[in-house]
């Protein structure tokens, strides 16, 4: 009788111990995951070309982990396939693979901007893009009376409303794409090899690192410490009682 009363008491301990567990878990995002590729295909269906750039460079993917993960958040600028099919003929065919990586990543800043940062944000502001020389492509943003325009220093446009606001994901709908300066057929770099510019016109920044290639982020924990946790508690708690009451 003794053992069972311990055995129970020490059994109520360890299942407290383990609820408190359960209950310092952090929760799932309501709603589930953010996905950009949803979020595009909810707009209703003019981001198609984008959409293929971003799952043919994987800098979909890279967007979908970093904004799942503990980061500052992403912020997209999203051409429209009308923005796409006014680029003048052959534009995107004359780009190498490495240069169609630059250009999705140029439309993509690591940190969540709402509409109201975008106004009074420092530029150069950097994007995901960087070229072998070590250089950080960056976007400059001009505000006035609750518009905004952003420059690549060969484009200019307006950006519109988001498609999605909330953090940790902004996504905004731009009608020209934001081709960098060095892919101008009147910039020096656009006659040197892939990523060779020597100057740092507006639109660049310095401050970058060396990336040929979207690369993806180490993933998220994905709860599987908790779960170890609570079979461990749940393995002391049989072995425990069946010593007792051996």
């Amino acid at each position: 009788m003794a053992k069972a009363a311990v055995s129970f008491i020490v059994l109520s301990f360890l299942l407290v111990g383990l609820a408190e567990v359960k209950a310092q878990a952090p929760a799932p995002s309501p709603g589930g995951p953010v996905d950009i590729f949803a979020v595009l295909k909810k707009a209703g269906g003019q981001f198609g070309i984008f959409i293929k750039f971003l799952n043919t460079t994987q800098v979909g993917n890279q967007v979908n982990i970093q904004v799942n993960s503990p980061t500052d958040g992403m912020t997209v600028f999203a051409p429209t396939d009308n923005a796409f099919n006014n680029l003048p003929s052959g534009t995107l065919n004359k780009l190498s693979d490495q240069q169609k990586i630059l250009l999705i990543q140029y439309h993509v800043i690591p940190k969540f901007y709402s509409f109201e940062d975008l106004q009074t944000v420092s530029n150069p502001v950097r994007t995901q893009a960087n070229g072998p020389d070590g250089k950080t492509y960056g976007l400059n943003f001009t505000g006035q009376n609750n518009q905004v325009n952003v420059s690549s220093g060969a484009v200019e446009t307006q950006v519109y409303n988001p498609l999605r606001k909330d953090p940790p994901l902004a996504v905004y709908q731009v009608d020209k794409v934001l081709v960098p300066l060095d892919f101008t057929a009147d910039h020096p770099a656009a006659k040197a090899p892939t990523g060779s510019a020597s100057s740092t016109p507006a639109g660049k920044s310095n401050d970058g690192k060396n990336a040929t290639a979207a690369k993806e982020p180490s993933p998220a924990p994905n709860g599987a410490g908790k779960m170890s946790l609570e079979l461990g508690l749940v393995t002391g708690i049989l072995v425990f009682c069946m010593g007792l009451l051996s």
